[in-house]
């Protein structure tokens, strides 16, 4: 399955949230969602009951696309998270916030995860001092993520770290003082994760 390339405002339409997949654009007056606030189509303004079944739909379209995940990588953090102890709704999330692209967009290293993500492939960024450059890389708690020298030079990196120096950091996360990297003290807990879905409603959708 081919990753979406359409237009992304349309998804935050689709689930009536701001999913922040247009990073600064998403908090101005020229968000779509704002000047729109209707599901897209020519049905969109009309009124629909929605049944269990499309309330845990919704949920799980909801998560997927804020993370940008394709539907057979989120399946299978599901059921990762099935096998793990805890909760497995907390579990599928903790996964989601522990991938790499994740993390360098709530480093303030990228304005949104669909860049993080672009900036991941090109090798960017190291943990634990090795280059990696795939997305779903899963760090865990003690792992060192840096932007690697040679990109520290790149100007819109340089200028993405000056933007966003002053984004909050999640407190799983403890950034240096440069600014160039950062250690995952440990792993996020449910209050820590801002992501706005029910969480439950996707178990029970995939435990269908």
């Amino acid at each position: 399955m081919s990753r979406y390339t359409a237009a992304a405002c349309k998804l935050c339409r689709r689930e009536g949230k701001k999913l922040l997949l247009k990073g600064d654009r998403c908090y101005t007056n020229k968000c779509s969602l704002e000047r729109r606030s209707y599901a897209p189509g020519q049905h969109g303004q009309g009124r629909s009951k929605r049944s269990e079944y499309g309330l845990q739909l919704r949920a799980k379209q909801q998560a997927r696309r804020y993370y940008g995940i394709r539907e057979s990588q989120f399946h299978k953090y599901f059921l990762m998270a099935e096998k793990m102890d805890g909760i497995t709704g907390e579990n599928l999330l903790m996964l989601c916030e522990l991938r790499l692209d994740n993390v360098v967009y709530t480093l303030g290293w990228a304005d949104s995860r669909t860049q993080a993500r672009q900036l991941v492939n090109h090798g960017h960024f190291t943990v634990n001092g090795q280059k990696v450059d795939v997305p779903s890389y899963l760090v865990k708690a003690g792992d060192e993520i840096g932007i690697r020298d040679k990109s520290r030079q790149n100007e819109n990196i340089k200028a993405l770290l000056e933007k966003n120096q002053a984004r909050p950091v999640s407190e799983w996360l403890k950034r240096d003082s440069s600014g160039t990297k950062a250690t995952v003290s440990t792993l996020p807990t449910r209050e820590q994760i801002t992501v706005p879905v029910e969480e439950h409603l996707i178990v029970e959708y995939y435990s269908k």
